[in-house]
């Protein structure tokens, strides 16, 4: 007998929930060979002076979070090819930093991926995510610094600490964000070298958790400076399954983020988005069977006959 869209859909998604139940109960937090910085707890305006993943920045400086309501419980977690800069209120990344550079990712393409996700063991743990957090959660361990851009084994392995993850909708995460990261590793490879500061904003009122303890962004950006041409700007996303994104400003995002990104630079070089490649999945993204619900529409009905049955 066939097998309608939803039966199919549904057996899918009780399989992959098995899976990742079975998975989080087995894989314990792996330790990282090699030595890596030790964790900085920040506060106030020292932000920016006092980083420790001083590689990982352009002018070997790090943002400066100018919004003081993001400032309680950041920390800063260095890592041998990016840079983090965690919060234990989200339990997320408010960004992670990265240096690329055309030989690193000729190395990078050398490595077979081998995941490793783990939670970050020199975090507090009231302040760091788990991987049971993320289990049967209906979203992805989103990368803020990609796996793919990662020059050895080591680093590949540290990509994977969930101190380098946020909630990531599946869809958003497979097709256009995979596709802005490919296109910005090729815009590196073509200009030799460029930094790049990615994480999550948090707007509205309501914000939705996983885990009941790590909250879920309601979008993403990656900001990209060329130090060579003096260009700077930044792809803009909504943690959604779509096809839309923005190239933005960096000025125009740091009101938005409450983040200064590059302390120092000139404003005229934060004021003008330069033009960032179109990321090669943004029409490519896997069309939506209308038939079958969407995540989100499940949970609404699920959170609705939970509030009957109470």
């Amino acid at each position: 007998m066939k097998q309608s869209r939803w039966t199919v859909t549904t057996v899918r998604a009780s399989r992959l929930r098995a899976m990742a139940g079975q998975l989080a109960a087995s894989l314990a937090p792996l330790t990282r060979v090699g030595v890596v910085t030790s964790v900085m707890t920040l506060s106030g305006h020292a932000i920016a002076a006092a980083s420790a993943c001083g590689d990982h920045y352009w002018a070997a400086t790090a943002p400066d979070i100018t919004l003081s309501a993001m400032k309680r419980d950041v920390r800063e977690v260095c890592f041998s090819a990016f840079g983090v800069m965690h919060s234990g209120v989200t339990r997320t990344p408010l960004w992670s930093a990265e240096h690329l550079s055309a030989a690193g990712l000729r190395d990078a393409r050398q490595i077979s991926r081998v995941n490793n996700f783990h939670a970050e063991s020199r975090l507090p743990a009231d302040e760091r995510a788990e991987l049971r957090d993320y289990v049967r959660s209906g979203y992805d361990r989103g990368h803020m610094a990609p796996s793919a851009d990662m020059p050895d084994a080591q680093a590949q392995s540290e990509s994977f600490s969930l101190s380098n993850m946020v909630p990531q909708n599946s869809e958003n995460n497979r097709y256009l964000w995979a596709g802005i990261e490919s296109s910005v590793r090729k815009l590196a490879q073509d200009r030799g070298e460029l930094f790049v500061i990615t994480g999550p904003l948090f707007k509205g009122k309501s914000i939705t958790q996983v885990g009941d303890r790590v909250m879920v962004p309601t979008q993403l950006y990656k900001v990209v400076y060329d130090p060579k041409r003096k260009q700077a700007g930044a792809y803009l996303v909504a943690n959604e399954a779509t096809s839309d994104y923005s190239v933005v400003s960096v000025a125009e995002l740091e009101t938005l983020a409450g983040i200064d990104f590059f302390p120092g630079m000139p404003s005229d070089v934060k004021r003008t988005a330069m033009r960032l490649p179109a990321p090669k999945a943004a029409g490519g993204k896997r069309k939506r069977d209308p038939s079958v619900p969407s995540y989100r529409e499940v949970q609404t009905v699920l959170d609705f006959l939970r509030t009957i049955i109470r």
